[in-house]
């Protein structure tokens, strides 16, 4: 694959076929991760798609959405434990990986608040522990609930297991807050991780894989007189819902919690630039090998939380915190076979099956190739030895062939021209304007297709989208196959079929009368579902979870969606209302007016909405003066950033779009408002000053 032209040397069809490209893989990768549990991309490889995606959106501000793609947070909880709902949701953190990043992570933060060189601001740095995230809720002093992260939303009840743990405090010293969330990690030394696996080999028992698998296993037993057997440990770092926050910075806050008795990292410090933070970085990580437990970077959170609540959150982490991640680990082993997975696009996706090797603690057996360009670039050939790395400490990819290695009779691997599954011709897109391929060979079977309908399915019913429990992948894979589920509709008229079924699922293998039953109550549970949701269900090229959440908000109710959807023909309004949507654009609503242009895609959703009502999103902050309102902000802000007005605005349930058309009705105009500014006079739709807007939203100071 060759080296990406430069940002400055593309032109704008270019910078527009990169762009639509990127967000295409990208939106991919977030599938694979967060949806299909399968990751095909390094945290590395992943942030460096996101940069490129960012930097011609910078250089194209045509182009430009703020933070249009996202991952979904952990994983979904057991069906073993009760289910806690976070009432703040537990999000992760987005990574960085080089020096430079860290002082490229401070300058977003000072624009993003306006803040100037001369303004202090202070950064906090701490050890990035690699165990298992866990929330402790305290009421009136005592602990009264635990939890696991699970899917960010809701977590496994631990509550049992965490009182084993003798370090976390059954009731907190001091004033502590009526009501605390502590959130934090729960992990497990290396010399407790040597004894419990000594143990496991006496008792004939499988070995743990590294400390953090031990955590959490031992975390999440039924039984908490087996966890309570297994020594583990914890630090608080954060916290969730509270009564009220005893500090006012995130320094203040560890300070609290070691005067409530929480355990708390003695490695955090506050920073005060750029350099004071990667020189705590070098410290901590050549003190890692004895600190005693596993550690896989360094993370940075901005101190004050005020300046915290101004930054607020992406879909995917707060804005002001970052996790600074150790080099990656490597190994050699041999390249076995190369598999291609064909996903629910149609777009064919290259796996290295490898020898077993460990890697950073972890065995792997499998790894990404990335795609067809990239396995003839590295000269990757069946029977080499490859080295693997684990990028982030975390997804297992091959960096390129040790050619020294190499068996005389290894040939060139040739990428499969027609699809494997249905044997479809398996194309790559070619750009008419500039008659370049795109890195992408698809499958062109479509509903023919059967791994294209099967993981259709799979994303329809995933815990992101309809999540329905007892219908995960290979419930699916097994119905389709028997024929009965095919289509969404399906799913919904599954009981009715079974009740008129001489073959009853009940009778069926791995099936029995209180499973079924249990299915058929989950299936009746998602009837009705939040809108954002069911549009994220359907499975829309380029509309992930994002997007899926800006369609909601901005349409409201499915109705609407759908019959701006069905006249969005190009040059038309209702083309140009969607490509408006703030972090939206060409692509988007290509994709989305292809969507519903397609005559089957029209017949499932009769189908499937005779059956499911999806729920209207419900007004955010319906008492604000601008809920519901679309609004356009131009000009120079001064008394805030415009990120910080847009995310504002949505806030108080707004809908910020990026230029003015009919739909707008209010226009906040900064010095220098030109073009956007004569369009609402134009169209007679009302404009106002930044301060104007802070006093109709009660934001003035």
């Amino acid at each position: 694959m060759k080296k990406p032209a430069p940002i400055e040397s593309l032109g704008e069809a270019q910078a527009r076929r990169e762009h639509a490209r990127l967000g295409e893989e990208i939106g991919a990768h977030d599938a694979r991760y967060y949806t299909e549990d399968a990751p095909t991309v390094s945290d590395a490889d992943y942030d460096a798609l996101r940069r490129r995606y960012e930097a011609i959106e910078t250089a194209f501000p045509e182009l430009a959405t703020p933070e249009s793609l996202t991952k979904k947070v952990g994983a979904a909880p057991s069906e073993k434990f009760m289910l806690i709902r976070h009432h703040v949701p537990m999000l992760s953190l987005g990574n960085i990986f080089d020096e430079e990043e860290v002082s490229e992570f401070v300058t977003r933060v000072r624009r993003f608040l306006g803040l100037g060189p001369e303004v202090p601001l202070d950064i906090t740095a701490e050890p990035k522990i690699d165990g298992l995230s866990c929330s402790l809720l305290y009421i009136k002093g005592e602990l009264a609930k635990a939890a696991t992260r699970g899917d960010s939303l809701e977590g496994e009840e631990v509550t049992a297991n965490v009182h084993t743990i003798g370090e976390i405090p059954k009731a907190l010293a001091g004033a502590a807050p009526e009501i605390l969330e502590v959130r934090g990690e729960v992990y497990m030394t290396h010399m407790d991780f040597a004894a419990l696996n000594t143990r496991q080999t006496e008792a004939g028992r499988t070995l743990f894989a590294n400390p953090r698998n031990a955590a959490a296993g031992s975390l999440r037993q039924l039984d908490p007189a087996i966890t309570a057997g297994r020594p583990l440990h914890f630090f608080a770092y954060a916290w969730g819902e509270a009564r009220f926050l005893p500090a006012s910075t995130q320094m203040g806050m560890i300070a609290a919690f070691k005067d409530f008795g929480l355990p708390v990292n003695p490695l955090t410090v506050l920073c005060h630039s750029a350099d004071c933070l990667i020189a705590h970085y070098r410290r901590i990580e050549s003190m890692r090998a004895r600190l005693g437990y596993d550690i896989d970077g360094v993370v940075y959170k901005v101190d004050s939380l005020a300046l915290q609540n101004r930054l607020g959150f992406v879909s995917r982490s707060p804005r002001w915190a970052v996790a600074h991640k150790f080099p990656a680990e490597k190994a050699a082993t041999v390249l076995r076979g190369i598999e291609i997975n064909v996903g629910r696009t149609g777009a064919l996706t290259p796996v290295a099956r490898l020898d077993p090797v460990t890697v950073g603690g972890v065995v792997v057996s499998n790894a990404t190739l990335h795609n067809e360009d990239e396995i003839a670039r590295k000269d990757i050939r069946i029977g080499d030895t490859v080295t693997v790395q684990r990028a982030g400490d975390v997804i297992p990819q091959v960096l390129g062939p040790i050619l020294e290695r190499r068996p005389k009779d290894a040939a060139p691997y040739v990428f499969p021209q027609k699809c494997p599954v249905c044997g479809s011709a398996a194309v790559r897109e070619i750009d008419p304007q500039t008659g370049t391929a795109d890195v992408v060979r698809r499958c062109t079977g479509g509903l023919v297709c059967t791994a294209q309908m099967v993981e259709r399915l799979k994303h329809f019913v995933s815990r992101n989208a309809f999540d329905i429990e007892g219908l995960g992948d290979k419930q699916i894979e097994q119905f389709f196959r028997d024929g009965l589920i095919k289509t969404p509709a399906d799913i919904f008229a599954l009981k009715a079929r079974d009740a008129r079924s001489l073959q009853k699922l009940k009778h069926r293998e791995g099936f029995g009368e209180t499973s079924v039953l249990n299915l058929f109550r989950a299936i009746e549970e998602r009837r009705t579902i939040p809108l954002n949701r069911f549009i994220f269900a359907l499975g829309i090229r380029h509309v992930g979870e994002t997007n899926a959440r800006r369609l909601a908000r901005y349409f409201c109710s499915f109705e609407a969606l759908r019959k701006t959807a069905r006249a969005a023909t190009e040059e038309s309004e209702a083309r140009a209302e969607i490509n408006n949507i703030e972090g939206f654009g060409e692509v988007v609503a290509e994709a989305i007016a292809d969507f519903f242009a397609e005559k089957h895609n029209e017949e499932v959703l009769d189908a499937l909405t005779a059956h499911v009502t999806p729920l209207p999103m419900e007004a955010v902050a319906s008492l604000s003066p601008v809920a519901g309102k679309t609004i356009v902000f131009t000009g120079s802000l001064e008394r805030m950033t415009r990120d910080e007005a847009k995310a504002m605005a949505e806030r108080l349930g707004a809908k910020v779009a990026a230029s003015v058309s009919k739909k707008t009705d209010l226009v906040v105009a900064g010095p220098g408002a030109g073009s956007k500014l004569a369009k609402a006079a134009e169209l007679g739709i009302e404009a106002m000053s930044e301060e104007d807007w802070l006093r109709l939203t009660g934001q003035e100071a």
